[in-house]
């Protein structure tokens, strides 16, 4: 009996232990799933996060750039030798290669009328002539007298001037310097205005800005040059404005033989010095004071003089108009002397045909009155009183202020083909 329990005892005892190592085995096996569960979760997290760099990295890489704005090529203007170094250059219209260019197209091209048939056409350059430094001139083959008229028969109200180094102008262009940087209306202000007023006034081009527009936008070739200069192909007048400007601050003369003597390159003969003393003494010709000298190589002050022509003052459109200042009645702008003698007609009203009849005038037809300019010093006798040597003097000194290179210059000229020719 004791044997039997004692063998059953010892069976008991066994199959506890056994249970108890199963139990242990189980345990086991169910962490070690565990921990495989737990495994597998991780490479799965980590495939994951694997698979969000990968997409994260190829989408950077395809992602498109963010296009800067279009900028065309600068350009700048060289300072010619004792030019003054400020220039009349609007912020809202910086110089640039491709507006330059177009603006050159848009400056010869006829259909800035808004028309196409032969008989409507009209451009800047119909009546700024480049071999007459950008004015009619008295030889002008539709404008007898050098007097320009509009498409509509209209004349202008004065005779023009020249657009010469106009990017050196701060004081007003016009005869009378109606358009200004400082001026109230903000659409009277700089040479881009001067090219609307042109298109829209009767007596000159006579058209219709929005019709102008319309048309360059159907001209082929013309949409590409506004991209290029302003980034986009959409024609807009006031990108029309803008090209055309920025063509005119470059016509720039500087040159002449004046130029190349101050330089040391050429030698005046006799007599141009002879006249170049008269032109800058009072004692002489007395001309420095409106019109420069070494020390003012523009050859202009930009200002503006009751020059003792009249007795008179009935011009609406004198210095007066603008400023209301009753002492700048029959005051208008002292032009550039730089290729005067392919300027005439001179004077604001045309009324001399040659230089000599202008010497002529300041030596002995002076007219006083109490609105003369102070600067008019040889007024009360009547003039200068230039003999007749000196006149010729000081007229040989005069015509080295020619630029010859200004007026064939081919960046200056009309294209050979326009936009829709090419």
């Amino acid at each position: 009996m004791k044997i039997v329990m004692s063998v059953a005892g010892s069976y008991g005892q066994r199959t506890t232990e056994m249970k108890h190592k199963l139990n242990k085995v189980s345990l086991l096996t169910l962490r070690l799933r565990a921990s495989a569960v737990n495994s597998n979760s991780l490479r799965l997290s980590a495939s994951a996060v694997s698979l969000f760099i990968l997409f994260f990295f190829f989408t950077s890489c395809t992602k498109k750039p963010v296009e800067e704005p279009y900028k065309p090529t600068p350009y700048q203007i060289e300072i010619p030798f004792g030019f003054p170094t400020k220039l009349n250059i609007p912020d809202d219209n910086p110089m640039t290669v491709e507006g330059i260019n177009l603006g050159r197209y848009l400056f010869y091209d006829g259909r800035l009328s808004g028309r196409t048939h032969p008989d409507s056409l009209m451009s800047c350059a119909t009546c700024h002539r480049q071999e007459r430094s950008f004015e009619a001139g008295i030889d002008h083959p539709d404008f007898p007298g050098g007097h320009p008229h509009g498409l509509s028969g209209l004349k202008t109200h004065h005779v023009m001037l020249p657009f010469i180094n106009l990017v050196w102008n701060h004081s007003g262009y016009g005869w009378n310097g109606f358009l200004y940087t400082d001026n109230p209306s903000e659409d009277l202000r700089n040479i881009e205005d001067f090219v609307r007023l042109a298109v829209l006034a009767e007596d000159e081009i006579g058209g219709d800005t929005t019709r102008v527009k319309n048309l360059f936008q159907t001209i082929d070739g013309y949409p590409e040059l506004f991209a290029k200069a302003f980034g986009s192909e959409k024609v807009t007048f006031n990108n029309i404005e803008r090209a055309i400007a920025q063509f005119i601050r470059t016509l720039i003369s500087a040159d002449s033989k004046f130029d190349k003597y101050m330089i040391g390159e050429v030698q005046l003969s006799q007599s141009e010095l002879n006249g170049f003393v008269l032109f800058t003494t009072e004692e002489g010709a007395d001309c420095f004071h409106c019109h420069g000298g070494f020390g003012n190589p523009l050859f202009t002050t930009h200002l503006f003089y009751n020059n003792g022509k009249d007795t008179i003052f009935t011009d609406p459109m004198d210095r007066f108009s603008v400023t209301s200042d009753p002492m700048d009645r029959g005051a208008y702008k002292a032009t550039t002397l730089r290729n005067i003698e392919l300027q005439a007609p001179f004077m604001h009203d045309g009324r001399f045909e040659t230089l000599e009849e202008v010497i002529d005038f300041y030596s002995h037809d002076l007219l006083w009155s109490p609105l003369v300019d102070p600067l008019m010093h040889h007024v009360n006798r009547g003039g200068v009183q230039l003999l007749p040597f000196e006149k010729q003097d000081l007229l040989n000194f005069i015509k080295t202020l020619r630029d010859d290179k200004f007026l064939t210059n081919p960046a200056f000229s009309k294209p050979e083909k326009f936009p829709d020719e090419q």
